[in-house]
C-alpha cells in the first residue's frame, strides 16, 4: 500500500463532507460541519467538544469550542437532511454486497446522573440491563450481511417530560413533539423511510418491540414483513390445534421431537452458528374472545443443553421461505449490537454533554455521518497479513497527540472510554516521518490470519487531513 493511497482516503472524507454540506444549510456551516467529523474520528478518549476543538484548532482551542458548541447545540440545520444525504452517499457501499435484507427497530440507552438533561427519567436502561435514570433513542437501521446503517434516530420523550411545559422550555423541545411511545416512533420512522424510497427489508426488532401487536399490525399493513421477538408469555393458537390457548413456551415444549431441526446459519469466527429451531403456524390470542388473529410463523430456538427453548419469534414472511433462509434473517439483528457499540465505543455516541433536544439529535446524526463514511470505506483497503503490517509499522514512525479532558468522579465517571487497541490508537505523522510504503506481498489477500483493516482520520497541524490506515481483528457473531 503506498502513500497515494492515504492521501486518496483524505480526498473522499473531503468530498464525502461537501456532499454533506449540501443539505445543511448556510455556507458558514461547512467548516465546523468538516471540523465535527474530523474531531469525532480522530480525538482520542472522550468525543466531547473540548477534546475536539483541541485536535481541530490546537492554536486556538477556546474559539474552536465555542463554534463548535454553537454548530451542534444551537445550529438550525435539518436532522433528517443530513441523515438521508449519508444514506444516498453510504448505500452504494453497502449495496455492492447484495441487497438491503432487513430494516432493524431497535434503541440504545444512554445512562445519566441528574435530570436536566432532555428525556432524561428511570427507565429500562439496556445499557445497565436494568431500570436506571437513562435517556433513551430510538432508532431505524438497514442492513445486509456486509454492513448496516442507522437511517433515523430519535429521543423517546417520556409522559412526564412531554406534558411539563417548563422542562420542554428549556431544553428547546419542539413544539410539535408530543409523547409517543416507543413503538409508535418506530412505526413513524419505518413510514418514513417507505415514503422516502428506501430499499425494503425484513423489519427485525427485538421482544420489547415484537411483542407489541399494534406495532407488527402496523408493519404488515404497511406490505412489509417482520421477524419479531416476543416474550414466551405471549398467549396463542397453533393453527393446527384452535382449540388450545397456550404460550409460547407451553406450546414449544408440547412439540414432538421430529419438529426440532439443527441449523446451521453462518459462519462464525471459530466455528459455524447453529442450534437447534422448529417452526409452527399461530394466531396469537391475547385475550379467549379476542377476533381471529391473522396466521404467522412462530420460530422457536432450543440449543442443545438448556433446560428449555431460549428465544421466541413471529414472523409474516412468505411461508414458503426456506428454514434456514427465516432463521439467517432472525439472526441479524445482531448488526445493530455491533452498530451501537462502534459508535459509542469508537465514535463517541455517548459522549454527548449538552441538555437541549436539538444538540442531542445533531451530536448522534454527525457520529452516524462519521460512522457512515467508515462503512465506505471498509472496501478500499484489503485484510492485510501480519508480516505486511510489521513491515507497515517499522516504515513510520508515530507520535502521539494528547487531548485534554476534565476528570470526573462519581458512579458514572466520565473516563475515556475503553476501546479496541485498534482505533483508540490514532496517529500522525511528523513532517519526514515516512519513508515508501512497502509493497504488499502478492498473495496477501489469501492470508488466513483474520487481521482486517480500520480506517481512520487524524489532523497533523502542519500537514494537514491525512488518512490513517490501521488494524483490528474481525469480529463477526
Amino acid at each position: 500500500m503506498g502513500l497515494e493511497t492515504v492521501s486518496d482516503g483524505a480526498d473522499r472524507f473531503m468530498a464525502f463532507v461537501e456532499e454533506l454540506t449540501s443539505v445543511i444549510g448556510h455556507a458558514d456551516r461547512a467548516v465546523p460541519l468538516r471540523d465535527y467529523c474530523i474531531g469525532l474520528l480522530t480525538a482520542e478518549g472522550r468525543k466531547s467538544v473540548e477534546p475536539m476543538a483541541a485536535v481541530t484548532a490546537p492554536a486556538q482551542v477556546s474559539a474552536q469550542h465555542q463554534k463548535l458548541l454553537h454548530f451542534v447545540g444551537e445550529g438550525k440545520w435539518s436532522d433528517e437532511r443530513v441523515l438521508a444525504k449519508v444514506r444516498e452517499l453510504v448505500m452504494p457501499a453497502i449495496e455492492r454486497h447484495g441487497p438491503i435484507k432487513a430494516w432493524i427497530i431497535d434503541d440504545t440507552s444512554y445512562p445519566k446522573q441528574g435530570t436536566h438533561s432532555v428525556g432524561v427519567h428511570h427507565q429500562y436502561c439496556g445499557q445497565l440491563g436494568k431500570q436506571a435514570n437513562c435517556q433513551v433513542a430510538v432508532t431505524l437501521s438497514i442492513a445486509n450481511h456486509h454492513a448496516s446503517l442507522p437511517i433515523a434516530y430519535r429521543l423517546y420523550l417520556p409522559k412526564d417530560w412531554a406534558d411539563d411545559a417548563e422542562r420542554r422550555d428549556k431544553a428547546h423541545v419542539p413544539e410539535a413533539i408530543g409523547f409517543k411511545t416507543k413503538p409508535q416512533i418506530a412505526l413513524a420512522q419505518i413510514r418514513t423511510a417507505l415514503a422516502a424510497g428506501v430499499a425494503p427489508g425484513v423489519v427485525l426488532m427485538d421482544a420489547s418491540y415484537g411483542t407489541n401487536s399494534a406495532l407488527r399490525a402496523g408493519i404488515a399493513a404497511l406490505a412489509l414483513a417482520y421477524v419479531a421477538a416476543i416474550l414466551s408469555t405471549v398467549k396463542m393458537r397453533a393453527v393446527a390445534d384452535p382449540d388450545a390457548r397456550v404460550s409460547a413456551r407451553e406450546l414449544a415444549l408440547g412439540l414432538p421431537k421430529q419438529a426440532w431441526r439443527t441449523i446451521t446459519w453462518r459462519d462464525g469466527s471459530a466455528d459455524p452458528l447453529r442450534s437447534r429451531f422448529a417452526r409452527v403456524r399461530v394466531r396469537t390470542a391475547p385475550i379467549r374472545a379476542a377476533a381471529a388473529r391473522p396466521e404467522e410463523t412462530l420460530l422457536i430456538e432450543w440449543p442443545r443443553g438448556e433446560a428449555a427453548p431460549t428465544k421466541y419469534w413471529l414472523s409474516n414472511v412468505d411461508r414458503k421461505i426456506s428454514f434456514r433462509e427465516l432463521v439467517d434473517i432472525a439472526k441479524m439483528r445482531w448488526r445493530i449490537e455491533r452498530d451501537y457499540q462502534d459508535l459509542k465505543q469508537e465514535i463517541g455516541l455517548d459522549h454527548y454533554e449538552g441538555r437541549g433536544w436539538r444538540g442531542f439529535h445533531h451530536h448522534a446524526t454527525l457520529c452516524i455521518a462519521a460512522y457512515g463514511f467508515l462503512i465506505s470505506e471498509r472496501e478500499t483497503i484489503p485484510p492485510l497479513s501480519t508480516t505486511f503490517l510489521r513491515e507497515v509499522r517499522e516504515t513510520c514512525h508515530f507520535r502521539r497527540l494528547p487531548t485534554p479532558r476534565r476528570r470526573r468522579s462519581g458512579r458514572n465517571a466520565t473516563s475515556p472510554t475503553p476501546s479496541r487497541r485498534s482505533i483508540a490508537q490514532w496517529w500522525s505523522p511528523s513532517p519526514g516521518c515516512c519513508r515508501a510504503a512497502p509493497a504488499a506481498p502478492a498473495d496477501f489477500d489469501q492470508t488466513h490470519d483474520k487481521i482486517y483493516d480500520a480506517v481512520r482520520l487524524a489532523v497533523a497541524p502542519a500537514a494537514g487531513l491525512v488518512l490513517r490506515v490501521d488494524v483490528k481483528r474481525k469480529r463477526r457473531a
